[in-house]
């Protein structure tokens, strides 16, 4: 309830026509893809327990964009008015995404067939964070006008999102495959697309808006949807704690050495 409350509120308040960039979308967009088709193909390759590669690979691709990511770079540049459009080209695919291999890998589910594809469709269909993006991107476009009774309430409603979501997790904890998701997710990811990012002069606030995407703690919600769709949620909570308790370092890494090469 909390975070589409929280998602609609940001793509609602934002301004598309001043900010839009279809170059940094993509960027984005595929960059997430990428992250995503590599980590799977080696997750398939390597774990041998067949029955986690689902939340190891949301564990390691999916950040907290949204929720955590929005607050860092407030606090950085006072606003937010670029993050919307990281925004639109990675939570969307995040979720689509979580809902595809969180189906087709859950504990003795380990192949392509009808059952798991219309469960999959009817997970995107009615995810309720795509959901919220989607009426945000067309409250926003169509410049319609909210009482403040209605956006207030919704604030109150998406402040929780985090801290809620954080007191949800279990209480279990998987060290090797989590260490490893959570490398993945604080730094090689960084490692390999922020140069790229350079490459196409994105800085500034483009620049902090691709760390978060790339570089933010897990997102809380893998855990509360692995959960959902039949998985232990074990590895899913371990990476979460781990990359939360780990972010404030790699963060401040990264942000260290984007400020030294004059990126932002």
């Amino acid at each position: 309830v909390t975070l589409p409350a929280l998602l609609f509120l940001d793509l609602y308040q934002a301004d598309f026509f001043s900010v839009w960039d279809t170059g940094y979308v993509l960027y984005c967009f595929f960059a997430t893809l990428i992250c995503f088709t590599v980590i799977m193909t080696g997750a398939s390759l390597f774990l041998k327990d067949k029955d986690i590669i689902g939340e190891f690979v949301q564990g390691s691709y999916r950040g907290s964009a949204a929720v955590l990511g929005l607050a860092f770079i407030q606090n950085i540049y006072g606003k937010a008015t670029i993050a919307p459009l990281m925004i639109i080209g990675s939570v969307p695919l995040y979720n689509i995404l979580a809902v595809l291999i969180l189906s087709f890998t859950g504990p003795g589910e380990h192949k392509l067939d009808k059952k798991g594809l219309v469960k999959s469709l009817k997970g995107i269909a009615t995810n309720p964070i795509i959901l919220g993006i989607l009426f945000g991107l067309l409250a926003s476009v169509s410049q319609i006008k909210l009482p403040f009774l209605v956006t207030k309430t919704m604030s109150n409603l998406s402040v929780m999102a985090t801290p809620l979501a954080l007191i949800a997790l279990g209480a279990g904890f998987e060290v090797k495959p989590a260490l490893t998701a959570s490398f993945i997710r604080l730094f090689v990811q960084c490692a390999v697309f922020l140069p790229v990012a350079a490459h196409f002069s994105f800085t500034g606030e483009k620049m902090v808006s691709l760390l978060i995407m790339l570089g933010a703690p897990t997102t809380p919600s893998c855990y509360i949807m692995a959960k959902n769709m039949g998985h232990e949620g074990v590895l899913t909570s371990s990476v979460i704690v781990l990359t939360t308790l780990l972010s404030s370092v790699s963060l401040t890494f990264w942000l260290f050495i984007l400020k030294t090469m004059g990126l932002i």
